[in-house]
């Protein structure tokens, strides 16, 4: 019997697999660029060092992407040892007793936002005055700290890009773009040599400009382009990796033909203009999916960067967008976004996320609701009538800030015969009546239906926008023609579709929410009489009948 207790029990693991996992190779426990001298070459060790010093900063922090972070305390010990190393007597004259200790270095262990985004939160937490950021980046302009960029030199077999390149464009003088990831930019002046010396005249390759909304993000462009931008759709592009795919959608809409040469596993995936077809049809789902947001009458706004330059601006732009189309929004701030979290607000129709180039762009078929980028935003709030589909896509949100500065600055033509009166005519002439019928309901193009209620601040805009003479005249009316059973719920006398929402469709409200309080529902009643509860503290309270109740 005792050696039955001895035996361990049927579900426990069996104590030689304790240490095993078939998932994870046990070489890949260990980082590939342990020793110093990879370290230095791949994390561009001296070209930090120099640029900390030239910068004379004293609080570094170093943020790294997940797959990275076993090489960080690697990456710190050689920059620590290397700050740490004196320096030349001219270069100690130039700095003050202050600067004269080492800097401090400090790793982010995590990111508040995407991993290409420069993470200016979390370095604010140890008071950094620089952020040295590795590995992939969206090159985003930053809004207050300045920024180190490492793209880290990924090795790449030249020789099978360039038999890829050859095997995919035979005729040596077609217009082609040579791109490629940024990890991989640095191979690329020795690519375009041996391919021009193998006999392609027409062949440009593309530098790291930090320019989001350059006709190719963040890469230099041929003269050409530069007087007219349209002329890219005449060239080829070679991109080598994967691009990512807000980076595809764009390239697709603007050049003539995509190749990819993939990094994963090149032998047995050969360059392919498969994406190309594919970011096609992802771009008329994304059209097609405007047209159910145009009658969404709640918008909500998820801010996903606190770091990008001018990101206030943006919010302000489409929160002026949303009211100039008589629609709510709703503003959130949100870490890493996912589809539980946005699925707690069931009356926001489509979401519009604030944040970098890259990371904007999102798939809805996980999510309950449609996510738009900014730009989509504009098209869809854009009238069927007026509403033109180019074919193009923009993914930074700086571009539509210049579009909106520039059509700012346009002159606008105004009748000579205009008045002030006939104005308020068009404005006043049918706006007596608030019913729900006041406003034209709109066309739903995917159901073929009417749908009414799709711009629940039409009324509160139109009034804001009339002079101060005639809005007492519209609210007064408003309050006699107001028919209680058919108006939106109101706060503080302005129109709120979560109250609406909440009061029509929401079977749950709240606690006392699944009963009936009889006091409410009767006329004249001034409910029951209040009692007074139990006070004091948690191991004795106090009440009205005992002295302590434990």
């Amino acid at each position: 019997m005792a050696n039955a207790h001895e035996l361990p029990p049927v579900l426990s693991t069996p104590a030689t697999h304790i240490f095993e996992d078939d998932a994870i190779p046990s070489q890949d426990l260990r980082s590939s660029s342990s020793s110093p001298e990879r370290l230095d070459i791949l994390y561009e060790i001296d070209r930090t060092v120099a640029e900390i010093k030239q910068g004379r900063w004293q609080r570094v922090a170093l943020q790294f992407p997940d797959k990275m972070l076993r090489d960080a305390p690697s990456v710190f010990e050689r920059l620590t040892e290397r700050l740490a190393e004196p320096e030349s007597q001219p270069e100690k004259d130039k700095k003050s007793d202050d600067d004269s200790r080492p800097p401090k270095v400090f790793i982010l262990a995590d990111t508040s936002y995407g991993a290409c985004c420069v993470d200016e939160i979390a370095a604010e937490h140890v008071e950094a005055d620089v952020v040295v950021h590795y590995g992939q980046a969206c090159l985003s302009p930053t809004a207050r700290l300045p920024v180190i960029h490492v793209f880290t030199k990924q090795p790449i077999s030249v020789d099978l890009v360039v038999e890829s390149f050859e095997a995919t464009y035979t005729d040596h003088e077609q217009s082609i773009i040579l791109m490629s990831d940024v990890t991989f930019a640095s191979h690329l002046p020795h690519i375009g040599s041996r391919l021009t010396a193998r006999g392609y005249t027409s062949l440009f390759t593309t530098d790291i400009v930090h320019n989001p909304s350059s006709p190719l993000p963040n890469r230099t462009v041929p003269d050409s382009i530069h007087l007219d931008p349209n002329h890219l759709q005449q060239w080829r592009l070679f991109h080598i990796s994967e691009p990512a795919d807000a980076l595809l959608l764009t390239l697709a809409s603007r050049v003539l033909s995509i190749h990819v040469f993939p990094t994963t596993n090149p032998r047995n995936s050969p360059s392919t203009a498969a994406p190309a077809a594919s970011a096609t049809v992802a771009l008329r789902r994304r059209y097609a999916q405007l047209t159910s947001v145009s009658i969404v009458p709640v918008f909500g706004i998820l801010i996903n960067t606190l770091s990008v330059k001018n990101y206030m601006h943006i919010i302000d732009h489409v929160k002026s967008c949303i009211s100039k189309a008589g629609k709510k929004s709703y503003t959130f701030v949100v870490g890493k976004l996912n589809a539980a979290k946005v699925a707690n607000f069931g009356d926001v129709g489509a979401w519009v996320v604030i944040g970098c180039w890259e990371s904007s762009l999102i798939d809805s078929k996980d999510f309950w609701r449609p996510i738009l980028t900014p730009f989509e935003l504009e098209l869809a709030l854009t009238d069927d009538e007026e509403r033109v589909w180019t074919g193009k896509w923009k993914s930074d949100f700086q571009s539509v800030l210049a579009e909106e500065k520039r059509s700012q600055a346009a002159p606008i033509d105004v009748p000579p015969n205009t008045k002030e009166s006939d104005t308020l005519k068009d404005e006043l002439d049918g706006e007596l009546d608030f019913g729900p019928e006041s406003s034209p309901p709109s066309f739903d193009l995917r159901t073929g239906r009417y749908v009414s209620h799709t711009r629940p601040l039409q009324r509160q805009s139109t009034i804001q926008k009339l002079p101060e003479r005639h809005r007492e005249t519209q609210q007064s009316t408003a309050w006699v023609t107001r028919r209680p059973k058919g108006d939106l719920a109101t706060i503080g006398n302005d129109v709120s579709p979560g109250a609406e929402f909440l009061r029509s469709k929401r079977t749950w409200k709240g606690l006392g929410s699944d009963f009936e309080i009889e006091y409410d529902l009767a006329e004249g009643s001034n409910g029951a009489v209040l009692e007074e509860g139990r006070s004091g503290s948690a191991r004795g309270y106090l009440s009205s009948h005992s002295k302590a109740v434990t």
